[in-house]
């Protein structure tokens, strides 16, 4: 992986107080999350990674094996995603964090933060200009261990003391069990549910469908100190 002096490295030698016991106790030593502030290349190797992390045996039914059509499907259109919302100069307040451990900088996780406008209802018109969340994929190899723990504390750290926002969103679908169950116990409230939502899914049969689902919106405070009251900033 490119580690050039456009990359914003932090090394997890300290403990943030939004982690839980995993991951202060079941990371891989040498943790760091990068910033890829929009590299090109970067953004390749993460939409390649987000393919198995994610795409591979997506939640609702979806294939455990891709074909070579899917992926390059697949790829294309995460690449295009991933560059449309983190690159070019006028990308503004978005960032995709990357979660990589040595000797090889091996990619192991991903989340995607951006300022963006929130429905404050499903399909609404009604809107708030806030941070949202998003593209959050752990490596299989290293689930339950903290690190989907680690990218969301990075991506708050943006939100708040860079970009100075209290609330931060994100979109899950409702079907995802443990993704909820992970943002409930970092403090995340569902807001409202999209019942009529779609999502690609890759199928056994080698092709892609577009399927229902439901999609939850959630939000948390950032702002919120010890038992629940906000701090003095």
């Amino acid at each position: 992986m490119t580690t050039d002096n456009n990359w914003c490295c932090h090394v997890h030698g300290f403990t943030s107080p939004t982690l839980g016991l995993g991951a202060v106790l079941f990371q891989p030593k040498g943790l760091v999350t990068k910033s890829a502030r929009g590299e090109i290349s970067s953004l390749l190797e993460a939409s390649e990674f987000f393919v198995d992390a994610f795409w591979v045996g997506k939640v609702g039914g979806g294939a455990k094996e891709l074909n070579d059509r899917q992926r390059r499907q697949l790829g294309s259109l995460q690449f295009s995603e991933f560059r449309s919302r983190y690159a070019g100069i006028s990308r503004g307040q978005a960032e995709l964090v990357l979660c990589t451990i040595p000797p090889n900088d091996e990619l192991i996780g991903c989340a995607g933060i951006e300022v963006s406008s929130i429905p404050v209802q499903p399909k609404g018109t009604q809107t708030v200009r806030a941070p949202l969340m998003s593209n959050v994929a752990v490596s299989t190899k290293y689930r339950r261990r903290g690190i989907g723990e680690t990218l969301v504390a990075e991506a708050e750290r943006i939100a708040r003391y860079e970009w100075g926002y209290d609330d931060c969103y994100l979109y899950v679908e409702e079907r995802n069990r443990a993704a909820l169950k992970l943002y409930e116990k970092l403090g995340y409230k569902r807001l409202w549910v999209d019942r009529d939502a779609k999502t690609l899914l890759p199928q056994r049969n080698g092709k892609l469908v577009e399927d229902s689902t439901r999609i939850v919106c959630m939000r948390k405070r950032l702002n919120l100190g010890l038992f629940g009251r906000l701090w003095p900033f």
